[in-house]
């Protein structure tokens, strides 16, 4: 890598691992939830209060854990959240119950909130503007990787050692990626084999966005603009949460797989999701490099990928599962390709000394939002089925971007 021009795709293949490990600690509950349900004799109720548990810290966190990276640095603040889910989700091994469960997935939320206001950060300090999609792109593919990785990976730890220790092994890997963090991340001028030319493009590409340090926290929400990042996000976040932690118990409840076809299966839906965070992070950045504005290019990619999360409605209609799961991967590709957009308003709007702060307010309010859907997912569930629950999530995307058109009228710098 010395005196390289892409270490800053190194630092976005850098950050993209770390959010795959995120999302396998996130998602081996899921794929492990029949199994425990039935060890710990725990109702889907019950599982989506545990589930809520984390979206609760998660939801809290991410707005604390924004502006203590932009206080802290990126470096270090990446560094202390790695440690502290890996170890929350070791922890999950002395699970007994509901409660206990839920205190240790409340400890993981905590840790993991920070990943995404950490990453986002890197992206304003590491990317121009045009290329920030692309690197959220590829950032936001780390959701995808991590569920295709969990549904086979738990269902082999599960089925050889056990429930408990497919725990302490997934949650030791992310010291794994701590040393490679430790080796590879400095801010971009005092990168030690960054080239002149890189850091030239880098630096050319965020002059118009030099301002002073950051203002205080509350001042953010006088932006008509950031309440519309967060309501867009509180309405729509639930519906990925809702594969990620559910379609391995619906697999099971209403399809009747086992924990095997389970991990031979539940993965393909989260491909397509990587496949359509690509394509939107690369749309986004080739409709700019085509003559459209950044509101354009950014409307755009929201509204049809809102508009095609719709034909997972089909789901009720069709008896195969397999037809099923197709229907769930385009739902998956549309929702990932919309947020690819989505997701890059923060750092759009606000410059990289606030990038952490305000990403964190929007994926706090996200995470209430699906912190609130959760537990009606299971109430649904236990009192009606799931029909009603993909009626609801097939129509959310939709309202997201309607509240980004009202909001956020023209995407542009504010402050």
């Amino acid at each position: 890598m010395r005196g390289s021009k892409n270490i800053r795709w190194w630092i976005a293949g850098t950050i993209f691992l770390a959010t795959t490990i995120n999302y396998i600690d996130r998602q081996a509950l899921s794929v492990a939830a029949p199994v425990i349900r039935r060890d710990l004799g725990l109702s889907n109720e019950q599982y989506g209060w545990i589930v809520s548990a984390f979206l609760l810290a998660y939801a809290i966190m991410q707005m604390v854990s924004g502006r203590l990276v932009d206080v802290i640095g990126t470096k270090k603040g990446f560094s202390l959240a790695v440690i502290w889910w890996s170890m929350a989700n070791m922890l999950h091994a002395f699970g007994k119950g509901m409660l206990s469960l839920g205190i240790f997935r409340f400890l993981l939320g905590i840790g993991e909130a920070a990943n995404y206001p950490a990453a986002m950060k890197t992206i304003s300090e590491w990317f121009p503007q045009e290329e920030r999609t692309k690197a959220v792109g590829i950032l936001n593919m780390g959701p995808g990787l991590g569920a295709i990785i969990a549904p086979p990976l738990m269902a082999w730890l599960i089925t050889d050692f056990g429930w408990k220790m497919a725990f302490v092994i997934t949650g030791a890997i992310g010291f794994f990626w701590l040393l490679l963090w430790r080796w590879i991340y400095y801010e971009p001028k005092k990168h030690p084999k960054i080239s002149r030319e890189e850091l030239a493009i880098i630096t050319s590409g965020q002059e118009h966005e030099d301002q002073k340090s950051k203002g205080p926290w509350l001042s953010y929400f006088k932006h008509k603009e950031v309440w519309g990042l967060a309501l867009s996000r509180f309405v729509s976040d639930g519906v990925f949460y809702f594969f990620i932690f559910w379609l391995p118990s619906w697999l099971a409840d209403e399809k009747g797989f086992s924990l095997i076809e389970i991990g031979m299966f539940a993965w393909i839906p989260f491909l397509l999701s990587d496949i359509g965070s690509f394509a939107g992070g690369y749309t986004g950045s080739r409709l700019m490099k085509l003559g459209f504005t950044l509101n354009a290019a950014r409307k755009w990619i929201i509204w049809i990928g809102a508009i095609l999360v719709v034909p997972v409605l089909g789901c009720l209609f069709i008896e195969s599962p397999y037809w099923a799961i197709a229907l769930i991967s385009f739902a998956l590709f549309a929702t990932q390709f919309k947020q690819a957009s989505l997701f890059t308003l923060p750092i759009d709007l606000f410059g990289k000394e606030d990038a952490a702060s305000v990403w964190g307010i929007s994926g706090s309010a996200g995470s209430f939002g699906a912190m609130l859907f959760t537990p009606l997912i299971g109430w649904l569930v236990d009192t009606i089925s799931y029909s009603p629950v993909f009626l609801i999530v097939s129509f959310l995307h939709i309202l997201s971007a309607i509240l980004v058109m009202v909001f956020i009228p023209k995407i542009q710098r504010l402050v």
